[in-house]
């Protein structure tokens, strides 16, 4: 899948180029190919110098954690839910407490967090893997679920809106988590679908309807705050939840006589390891998503859709926002950049904006996790992860146009 897709970026990108020279007249657009390519080339570096730290730091933490029994407590926890949705994984497995806290990092925003456990997690479900170049069905269930992306605290947005002047920066909260939560679940069904999962399973159901509750209680705290406060309040607890797992760590390993100092340069040594394996994934595939930016397939599709749109007699505002939800899936910091001229171009609480906002923050860059997560245990075949992620994707966007329009009309 990955191999068809990879090359269908290069050709639909040399169609829009040639139809822009041979049509338009812009013979510019073959110096700006070979402009992205190198250029993305340079960003692949930028982010992994980004990524050795990062996963160096986490890694380190969560050696720790795993001498000291925390993700294995996590995954006897978790056992009986787990056992269901991935029946491969043996009951008790370390990778159920990783993928435990994976998901936990993702839904209060903590992305710099949430990777390298997600790698860490990715590479112990690796070792349950019989064809390592071939994606294993648990693997597939992890991948799309954090493709999906299942955000409760969508602090970034927040910040941007605030960056943009927005005068209620978390107008969005409540819209993003709506959003994020049609795309989870979509993942989950799709995944559960191809793979014949027993979600009305009695265990699955009572995890599923406590997530609901817990979901539905913190909207319903949260909607009572100020803007101002909710802002302050997520950031906040952002940051606390960072340093108090950093500290439970630490004291966890302590009380258990765990060696800290070591433990942690084994783990950051880790880290590095996995992160130098990840740089010919990123070029790859960061260098083919350049290609079809620069050719202009992006905008190609969106003037179409404008047009089908308006053709129906419907209203075409969402049309405005769509740049950013074409450009997550291939790259998160376009879809950023895409969402922030939005809002200076319509302004920050015009709906456009507010549309953008929301889709960023509903759903992740699916190809760039695929690739990351995929990457660095050296998976090639995908099967049905891209197709269930894409999935996803399009779900959430449906869902945040759908959600969008219900509160700001």
């Amino acid at each position: 899948m990955l191999n068809y897709l990879w090359f269908g970026f290069f050709v639909v990108a040399a169609l829009a180029a040639m139809a822009r020279w041979l049509v338009g007249g812009d013979a510019a657009v073959f110096p700006a190919l070979v402009d992205a390519l190198f250029g993305m080339a340079k960003v692949s570096v930028d982010i992994m110098i980004v990524l050795f730290g990062t996963l160096a730091l986490w890694m380190g933490f969560l050696k720790i954690a795993e001498k000291a029994g925390l993700i294995d407590g996590l995954a006897r926890l978790l056992t009986p839910l787990f056992a269901r949705l991935m029946p491969e994984v043996p009951r008790g497995h370390h990778s159920i407490g990783l993928i435990t806290m994976n998901f936990a990092a993702n839904g209060i925003g903590l992305d710099n967090a949430a990777t390298p456990i997600g790698l860490r997690a990715m590479a112990a479900l690796q070792e349950l893997n019989p064809r390592p170049d071939t994606a294993t069905n648990a693997q597939i269930l992890f991948l799309a679920l954090n493709a999906s992306s299942l955000t409760l605290l969508p602090v970034t947005i927040f910040m941007y809106r605030l960056q943009q002047g927005a005068p209620d920066p978390a107008m969005v909260f409540l819209p993003i988590l709506l959003a994020t939560s049609a795309s989870t679940l979509a993942a989950l069904f799709a995944v559960a679908f191809v793979q014949r999962l027993r979600l009305w399973d009695p265990v699955v159901l009572a995890w599923l309807g406590g997530t609901a509750v817990v979901i539905g209680t913190f909207m319903a705290l949260l909607a009572g705050l100020s803007s101002a406060a909710m802002a302050a309040f997520s950031s906040l607890l952002g940051n606390l939840v960072v340093f108090a797992v950093i500290l439970v760590f630490l004291v966890v390993g302590v009380l258990r006589k765990v060696p800290v100092y070591e433990a942690f340069v084994d783990g950051a040594r880790e880290g590095f390891d996995v992160a130098k394996n990840l740089l010919p994934y990123l070029v790859a595939m960061l260098c083919a998503i350049g290609v079809l930016r620069a050719s202009g397939a992006l905008d190609f599709l969106l003037e179409g859709i404008r047009y089908t749109v308006s053709w129906i007699g419907w209203d075409t505002r969402f049309v405005d926002a769509l740049p950013t939800a074409l450009a997550k899936p291939f790259s998160g910091s376009a879809a950023r950049a895409l969402m922030i001229e939005t809002m200076q171009n319509f302004g920050v609480d015009s709906f456009p904006a507010l549309l953008a906002a929301t889709v960023q923050g509903s759903t992740e860059t699916t190809f760039y996790v695929l690739a990351v997560y995929f990457g660095a245990v050296g998976i090639q075949r995908s099967r049905h992860a891209v197709g269930c992620a894409l999935l996803a994707d399009l779900v959430g966007v449906l869902a945040a146009i759908t959600v969008c329009y219900w509160f700001f009309g």
